[in-house]
């Protein structure tokens, strides 16, 4: 359900608008003028704002340009009593939506909306933005099954306070995810989320990289840098592959967790930094310490909050959710229609065993995606190696491939309409499924 916010000082024409609109089942803000505007983007995900060009403190369409620039994934249609082509040129260029007259134009409203809702939505798709404060951070959370969901509940919690958090489970499980969703949920959600990982860079590198230094400080820092810990200051830092950092910069790290303080290299006197810090690994760590190549006590910190994260073979209930999500963001990104997807293809999903999880199904959704050449996800758009991993799987007599599933359903169905001479109400009769999801089948398998 979209949500819509009404800016407009006119209480009447504000209410009755309001009225129409969530007739048509949407979630409907009103805000008389520009303050009253800015805390409802604040604290509501709006798809779509509608503006009077005359307001009590603002600019209607300086208004929109302001909101446009700091959500640029919403739309906005802006209303004005008296037409007005310089504005209405001006407000398209601030990237308004459309520019339409009070009451000449009210029958155009409710189709505006739903193409502007539609945008927005493949706006914040194609921005991989699918949360923008804090009333909603964990919406970027997919799946509904009871690991995904423990999980969700302990980050949750935490959220709120200022507490050091761990995030644990295989590569490609979400831990980004789950920290920036984390971030948003908490009051530092304003301030910067800035992500390192830890194992992208070499040990004096990375100690730049997060702590800074002065020029001089050693061969080749020709200027001051600021380091990552300050730039995020009062936001949150997010180390990934924690467990690839070296032990020398454990102690850095530490100090940041017990004082509040780091040092830059070539820096005689400590810098104050306030930042919350969210690690994740693959790694077991209590192994790590105990064999010599992670500090004890900074695992102590580190692990004050501990989530794991399951891996997606422990939550096949929501391989049909993120898959849908993916060729949704996927699709919305080529400009192209969502596509459908095949149960063939989809029962292949919850058969393969995903050892690169969630980010292994984003590569091979993408993939699918720009390969199908119509409308409709099939299993031969899957990699190789996933088709070729069922096959494995069913000559092992472990499972019933996608494959046999859906020949079996092809076969069974030209059958039935063999014997009904075509006729095709009779033959989704015997089939017992409706007449729609006859034609949806005999669409995706290709029966004339």
């Amino acid at each position: 359900m979209s949500r819509i916010l009404i800016i407009d000082d006119e209480e009447k024409l504000r209410s009755l608008l309001a009225r129409i609109i969530s007739l048509e089942g949407y979630e409907v803000l009103q805000a008389a003028d520009a303050k009253q505007a800015w805390k409802k983007l604040g604290s509501n995900d709006v798809d779509v704002v509608l503006c009077d060009v005359k307001l009590p403190d603002a600019n209607g369409v300086e208004l929109a340009k302001s909101i446009k620039e700091k959500y640029p994934a919403l739309e906005l249609i802006l209303l004005t009593a008296y037409g007005n082509i310089p504005d209405g040129v001006k407000a398209i260029k601030y990237g308004a939506f459309d520019y339409i007259t009070k009451g000449d134009d009210n029958d155009r409203i409710l189709p505006l909306l739903t193409a502007a809702s539609k945008k927005a939505r493949q706006n914040k798709l194609a921005a991989g933005n699918v949360f923008v404060n804090a009333a909603n951070a964990f919406d970027i959370i997919i799946g509904k099954s009871k690991p995904i969901l423990a999980a969700v509940e302990l980050a949750k919690k935490v959220a709120a306070s200022d507490a050091a958090v761990l995030l644990t489970g295989e590569t490609g499980t979400g831990k980004e995810v789950f920290a920036q969703a984390i971030h948003k949920g908490s009051h530092r959600s304003a301030k910067p989320f800035v992500a390192v990982n830890c194992a992208a860079f070499s040990r004096d590198l990375l100690e730049s990289e997060l702590f800074g230094h002065r020029a001089g400080a050693f061969t080749g820092a020709t200027h001051n840098r600021t380091g990552l810990f300050e730039e995020a200051n009062q936001g949150t830092v997010f180390l990934d592959e924690m467990g690839e950092m070296p032990i020398e910069l454990q102690a850095k790290l530490l100090r940041v967790l017990e004082a509040g303080e780091m040092m830059r290299l070539g820096d005689s006197k400590p810098t104050k930094v306030n930042v919350r810090i969210i690690a994740a690994t693959n790694r077991d760590i209590a192994k790590e310490v105990e064999s010599g190549r992670f500090r004890q006590d900074l695992y102590y910190r580190l692990s004050t909050f501990r989530i794991a994260l399951p891996p997606l073979r422990e939550r096949t209930a929501d391989i049909e959710a993120l898959a849908t999500f993916f060729a949704t963001f996927f699709a919305a990104r080529a400009g192209r229609p969502v596509p459908s997807i095949s149960s063939a293809f989809m029962e292949l999903l919850r058969l393969y065993d995903w050892p690169g999880n969630i980010r292994e199904l984003k590569n091979a959704i993408e993939r699918s995606v720009i390969l199908s050449e119509n409308d409709m996800l099939n299993v031969e758009a899957l990699p190789p190696e996933i088709q070729a991993a069922a096959m494995s799987a069913n000559r092992q007599g472990k499972i019933l491939s996608a494959f046999d599933l859906a020949s079996a359903e092809k076969v069974h169905i030209a059958k039935v309409l063999n014997y009904t001479h075509g006729n095709k109400t009779e033959a989704a009769r015997l089939l017992n499924i409706a007449l729609t999801t006859l034609y949806r089948k005999l669409d995706e398998y290709k029966i004339g």
